[in-house]
């Protein structure tokens, strides 16, 4: 990834005034509550992957 992702609002109070932490990788201050908090991506989850191609994962009807 070139660029990081950002944030739209703080987690805390909903404000949008967000600065990149130097804490490190994903750290994020809220200059309104004062309040610092960490973003990561954990990775995709299996269920996003379905092989069935029904939206319900069963039968149609006939």
């Amino acid at each position: 990834m070139s660029e990081r992702a950002a944030p739209f609002y703080c987690p805390y109070c909903g404000d949008e005034d967000l600065r990149p932490s130097e804490q490190g990788h994903g750290a994020w201050e809220c200059a309104s509550c004062n309040r610092a908090f960490q973003l990561k991506f954990l990775g995709l989850l299996a269920r996003g992957l379905r092989q069935d191609g029904g939206a319900d994962g069963g039968e149609d009807a006939i």
